[in-house]
């Protein structure tokens, strides 16, 4: 009985939010009647709507409102009441949280696959955050929130994540921009992808404020090769790195007084790890027998060296000729 009195006396509605995550809540009333002339307080973080028999009557935004036909013309428009009508509303009230939803996350699941200009077709994950807001309360309800006692960011995220990965592997697939240099256009990447998902957001009655690419990465067994092909781009050419250990070692000889072999890397061992390499490089174009004649006449050389028949410079002048025709 004491409820059944207590219906009619509600004269303040309001909500403060009792924790991050309530994107909708209705007010709780006994058999959905609202007092005429209560108290409607919408706080600055806050738009409420009011709904009559399944109905958006009205749409407040924050401030404090009196709940009766003269200030909701929507509401008289559909009942036809009578302005001095003082019966109890069978009304509910809905509030929406319209506070900046930060830092959600969204990543792809499974790789996608995308044909890259430079590696053709790659598989490829992306991370990163954004953040939203309710932008139009009466969308939000009709879409999403309906009737609920609470709806929740956790009910949306599923849906909203969703539609970015769409929209993420529809822009990847584009193949515009190459992997490697993803990162250096990662700013202009987020924009774009933002101005992509404005409208799906809006269909929903939210509005996407940031969108991020934390980071855009290859599969592990595809990045492993990628170091790979980066250490041998830092080695050069092999040929001309064997070809300068060798003429180092020979260098080094010369000026040794226990002749060649003594600097621990003899003449034939150079020779042959010289050969080797440039023989594992494809395309070499180097006539067979020409380093080993080039080899055969430093040893010459070196001898009329320790003869007095030559001196060191002019040994040195003659090694730099030959060594230059085998580079």
């Amino acid at each position: 009985m004491f409820d059944l009195f207590k219906k009619q006396f509600i004269e303040v509605i309001e909500w403060t939010e009792p924790a991050d995550g309530i994107l909708a809540y209705r007010f709780p009333t006994l058999d959905r009647e609202i007092q005429s002339s209560a108290q409607l307080t919408v706080r600055d973080s806050q738009m409420a709507l009011f709904v009559n028999e399944g109905n958006v009557a009205d749409c407040f935004s924050p401030g404090r409102h009196v709940l009766n036909t003269q200030n909701m013309p929507i509401m008289t428009t559909l009942m036809n009441w009578d302005k001095a009508f003082k019966s109890p509303f069978k009304s509910e009230v809905y509030f929406f949280s319209t506070r900046e939803q930060i830092d959600q996350r969204w990543g792809t699941q499974t790789p996608i696959s995308i044909r890259d200009k430079e590696f053709g077709v790659i598989r490829l994950r992306a991370f990163g955050s954004f953040s939203y807001q309710i932008d139009e309360p009466t969308t939000f309800y009709q879409k999403l929130s309906g009737t609920r006692q609470t709806y929740t960011t956790s009910e949306l995220d599923g849906q909203l994540r969703a539609m970015i990965i769409t929209t993420i592997a529809t822009k990847l697939g584009q193949g515009e921009t190459a992997f490697l240099d993803m990162a250096a256009n990662q700013q202009k990447f987020s924009d774009e992808l933002k101005k992509e998902l404005d409208l799906p957001f809006m269909q929903y009655g939210l509005k996407l404020n940031t969108f991020l690419v934390q980071s855009v990465t290859l599969p592990e067994e595809l990045q492993e090769y990628l170091d790979k092909q980066s250490k041998v781009n830092l080695v050069g050419d092999l040929a001309k790195y064997a070809n300068f250990q060798a003429a180092d070692s020979i260098s080094a000889a010369a000026s040794n007084p226990g002749g060649l072999a003594g600097a621990g890397v003899g003449l034939g061992a150079g020779a042959v790890i010289g050969q080797a390499f440039a023989n594992a490089m494809p395309g070499h174009l180097t006539p067979s027998g020409s380093q080993e004649d080039v080899y055969a006449k430093l040893e010459k050389l070196h001898a009329l060296v320790e003869k007095g028949v030559l001196t060191q410079d002019e040994f040195n002048t003659k090694k730099a000729e030959l060594l230059k025709s085998i580079s």
